[in-house]
């Protein structure tokens, strides 16, 4: 449906069109964490906090659809992309939890996504709330997600299996005895007119089976002593797979990039944005950011 039915433009003041802009924000995902001298107990990071207002869709966490930006001509909105959250390089640290994205302007409450929690490592084991939660790495329960953002990461209870991390549609799942949990799934979107999954939660390590990415990007656990997780999908927001420190090598997954997507009548498309890639869908114009920028009304 073209966003422009979702609402008539009106005459504001001043002459200035006032029109809606359907939005997509999606936070950076949060890095893993590592096993220590061993293979397991890696837990993957959580994805970035998921928010949207196109065409009635979800938002994560079981969040409903939000409300439109209903813009002005002129008004400038600042466009923030955020990063993907560092894996861990040793057993006595974390994940890094990823970087917050928005989109900002004036007359506009800020629209912010939160950066996915990174990871617990074998030995601190602190899985880290965020957008979406990261997994644990030593007993105990994951990091816990935004409520209407994304969900809670899984928890590990003995053996040599970690949590993995949430993600925008799912929890992520718990560590079974050896084997790893699965990362929670993504949310989909039509936004840039084909259905795409964004924001899954990263898997966690094992001793036994590792734990697999969650749909939508996120990266997977591995099982080989000193061997890397691998990473969120960049401009995904997925969290990344939780890896197995030994002597030296190996790394948790980083969490992937974020990412802005917005949309609006192409009768209303100023053609004034920076940084973005411009795509149309019917009647229908598309702005997608994959690194931070500016659209101006």
């Amino acid at each position: 449906m073209p966003l422009g039915t979702f609402k008539a433009a009106l005459l504001g003041s001043g002459g200035a069109t006032i029109y809606d802009i359907g939005w997509l924000v999606i936070a950076g995902g949060g890095g893993a964490g590592v096993g220590h001298n061993e293979r397991g107990r890696g837990g993957g990071g959580g994805a970035g906090g998921y928010r949207a207002s196109f065409n009635s869709e979800a938002s994560g966490g079981g969040g409903s659809s939000e409300t439109a930006i209903t813009t002005d001509v002129g008004i400038v909105y600042t466009i923030t992309i955020g990063a993907g959250g560092a894996g861990s390089t040793s057993g006595a640290s974390d994940g890094s939890n990823g970087t917050d994205s928005s989109i900002a302007g004036s007359g506009l409450v800020t629209i912010t996504s939160v950066g996915g929690g990174g990871g617990g490592s074998a030995i601190s084991g602190v899985a880290q709330n965020g957008g979406s939660g990261g997994g644990t790495g030593i007993n105990g329960s994951g990091g816990v997600g935004t409520a209407n953002q994304g969900y809670d990461g899984g928890w590990r209870n003995g053996g040599y299996g970690g949590g993995a991390g949430g993600g925008a549609g799912a929890v992520g799942g718990n560590g079974t005895g050896d084997d790893g949990g699965d990362g929670g799934a993504g949310v989909a979107s039509t936004i840039t007119g084909a259905s795409v999954t964004r924001a899954g939660g990263g898997g966690a390590s094992a001793n036994g089976s590792a734990g697999s990415g969650g749909a939508g990007g996120g990266g997977a656990g591995c099982t080989v002593a000193g061997c890397t997780g691998t990473a969120g999908t960049v401009n995904t927001g997925s969290g990344g797979g939780g890896g197995a420190y030994a002597l030296g090598g190996g790394v948790g997954g980083a969490g992937g990039s974020g990412v802005v997507i917005i949309r609006m009548a192409t009768s209303n498309y100023s053609g004034t944005q920076t940084n973005g890639t411009v795509t149309t869908d019917g009647a229908d114009t598309i702005i997608t950011y994959n690194t931070s920028g500016a659209y101006t009304g």
